[in-house]
């Protein structure tokens, strides 16, 4: 068994070289709406449950659906209001369930990452065919249902194999050469994008995709408060935001339509949002657009970096 996932190694924060975003802004902003598909009654899982309770899961069901039926809409006209456009963590289901939403989406030129076919099938337990046919499944339905050639991923709720990079990565050359499957949003290790390791050495980078300033585990896990949320946003943007000065960090907002836009909820996720956006060199942007800047522009000083410090270990 390995010690480590062994995507990435041990790179210390201090010091790398300097970070430079778009318009000299300190900080890389962006928001992740999971745009999802839970089924009431999914295929069973001898890994994992999908629900806490007993078939029918109407409870877990009906305020995900509430999500889809309300909180999208909501949520959205508020991102509009503060020029966020925003990279959509997609099951990729909705596309056929509610094809209503990939449009209202698409119009806005949000970006659409693969985040699994449902959130309530899961990695676990596929063969190594099982999980690429999936990968691949979903990166198609985007490209047909939107145009866009998927560039990022996470896994369907959250369950990683050790592949689940290696195989985006060869899906998306495989479907769309250097364009497609060149970041993931599936591990929290860091502050700023990194280098990940591959099999197939493809250039790939890890983003930036904060747990800790997700509604869902803000709200569900940690039980914290509206007002105590929207406190929460901004204290992570003002840290990160000064750090930027020194070299480019980022920030993301993950959201849920049934969690950050319920009518409890909206207006401290609203006041984070236009102090976020008031400030100066902020880089409004999407996770596609921070990925593609890395790559182009500090991927191989990093990588250099790198090297040069287990050099001299």
């Amino acid at each position: 068994m390995k010690s480590d996932p062994d995507f990435y190694d041990y790179w210390p924060y201090e010091g790398r070289p300097r970070i430079e975003w778009p318009g000299g802004a300190r900080i890389a902003f962006w928001v992740a709406p999971n745009i999802e598909f839970y089924e009431l009654n999914p295929p069973t899982n001898p890994h994992r449950k999908a629900w806490p309770q007993p078939y029918p899961a109407t409870q877990g069901y009906s305020i995900r659906d509430y999500g889809n039926r309300v909180g999208h809409v909501r949520q959205m006209e508020v991102l509009d209001r503060y020029g966020v456009r925003g990279s959509v963590s997609l099951s990729t289901a909705l596309c056929d369930h509610h094809p209503e939403l990939i449009a209202m989406c698409a119009e806005r030129n949000w970006e659409f990452f693969s985040h699994g076919i449902y959130n309530t099938r899961y990695t676990y337990g596929m063969s190594e065919e099982q999980e690429r046919d999936m990968i691949r499944d979903a990166m198609a339905s985007i490209h047909r249902h939107t145009g866009q050639q998927c560039a990022g991923y996470l896994a369907p709720a959250l369950s990683h194999s050790e592949l689940t990079l290696d195989l985006f990565a060869e899906v998306g050359t495989e479907l769309f050469g250097d364009n497609g499957g060149f970041y993931t949003c599936d591990l929290f290790h860091d502050d700023q994008p990194t280098p990940i390791r591959l099999r197939s050495d493809k250039r790939f980078v890890s983003i930036p995709y904060s747990l800790e300033m997700n509604d869902t585990i803000a709200y569900v896990v940690n039980r914290v408060e509206p007002r105590r949320y929207g406190q929460m946003l901004k204290d992570n943007f003002d840290r990160l935001y000064a750090e930027g000065a020194d070299s480019g960090t980022v920030m993301c907002i993950p959201t849920h339509n049934y969690q950050v836009s319920c009518p409890h909820r909206l207006k401290a996720f609203e006041e984070a949002l236009e102090y976020i956006t008031g400030h100066a060199d902020v880089w409004v942007t999407t996770g596609r657009e921070i990925a593609q800047h890395f790559i182009e522009r500090h991927y191989d000083a990093s990588l250099r970096d790198i090297a040069a410090r287990e050099a001299g270990a």
